[in-house]
Formats: structure tokens, C-alpha cells, sequence
């Protein structure tokens, strides 16, 4: 499962979308196992169906993403965007995109009230996990036009912006 995860990032998110595996301790795998393995202690799933899924999904993910680059056009050329950052308020403060909001229980309850559907709403994190999780849930509540930022304020920072302070989170 570990080198399926590095071929495809969002296997996890394919996995528990559609057969509910991988989401909760109770339902979750190791990076130890093989994906047959998981397949066959999960109702035997056909492994070549699954495999399909997951490939289909990787295909939607990648959709889903916008490049640092087209953001950056999109954004010098006056056009409506609504930047969510999913960071931490540590990371927030240390580092931000201009015109960005930080993501809160009390704004995203007010986008899924108040929010249109149809305008462009970028999603990012610090390298772009958590952002395809965000965009998503985003997506799924009706959102057609959201999109996760390819490598976060990372990539942002390293291919369009390189005097925006980089950093890196410490894991715990």
C-alpha cells in the first residue's frame, strides 16, 4: 500500500469514497500491506475493479488541481477568486497568498450557506494534501468549480513567488 500511496496520493481518499477503507482505525490498512491483501479481507473485492477506481479517481484528483503558474495568471488578470488557506493559524501567520482566508468552522459553514457554486474557489495547504481533501468535500457539496493548489504555498512560494518565506512542519 506504501508505493501505491506514492503513485497515488489521493488511493487513500478513492478507497474510503467508494468501499470505505482506509478511513478509520477500524477500516484502515498498513503501508506493509499489498493491495490484494486489503481487497481480499474487504469483502474479496475484485483487485483489477478497485485498481480502476483508484486510477479513475488519481484522473479526478488531478482535475481538481490548478497549477502555482494559472493561479498566479488567473489572479493578475482580475479574475474572481476565492482563496481558502486550510493551514494552521500558525502557518497562517508566518506566511499567507494575498487576498487568502483562513479557514474556519464559522466561514465554511457561511461558503456552505452563502457560497456560489459556480466561482472559482482554490483551496491550499502547505504542499497540497489537505487541500485535495478540503476541495473534495468542497466538490461534493455541490461546488463546480473548486480547485486544489498543485504543491500549496510550498510550490507557490518555489515556482512563482520565491520571495515568500518557505518553511517546514515539524511532525510529531
Amino acid at each position: 500500500m506504501k508505493e501505491l500511496l506514492v503513485q497515488f496520493p489521493g488511493a487513500q481518499r478513492a478507497l474510503f469514497r467508494k468501499y470505505h477503507i482506509g478511513g478509520c482505525s477500524s477500516c484502515g490498512f498498513s503501508p506493509e500491506e499489498t493491495l490484494a491483501g486489503v481487497c481480499a479481507r474487504n469483502e474479496n473485492l475484485d483487485v483489477g475493479e478497485v485498481i480502476e477506481h483508484i486510477t479513475t479517481s488519481h484522473e479526478a484528483d488531478q482535475a481538481m488541481q490548478i497549477e502555482p503558474r494559472e493561479l498566479s495568471e488567473r489572479i493578475a488578470a482580475g479574475q474572481p477568486i476565492y482563496l481558502l488557506d486550510v493551514r494552521t493559524r500558525e502557518e497562517w501567520d508566518a506566511v499567507k497568498l494575498p487576498g487568502a482566508h483562513l479557514f474556519t468552522q464559522e466561514l465554511m459553514q457561511e461558503i456552505l450557506g452563502n457560497g456560489s457554486r459556480g466561482n472559482l474557489l482554490v483551496i491550499y495547504d502547505h504542499t497540497g494534501v489537505r487541500s485535495m481533501d478540503a476541495a473534495a468535500y468542497f466538490q461534493g457539496h455541490g461546488f463546480e468549480n473548486v480547485k486544489s493548489l498543485r504543491g500549496g504555498i510550498d510550490a507557490w512560494s518555489a515556482e512563482v513567488d520565491p520571495k515568500l518565506p518557505r518553511y517546514h512542519v515539524e511532525q510529531t
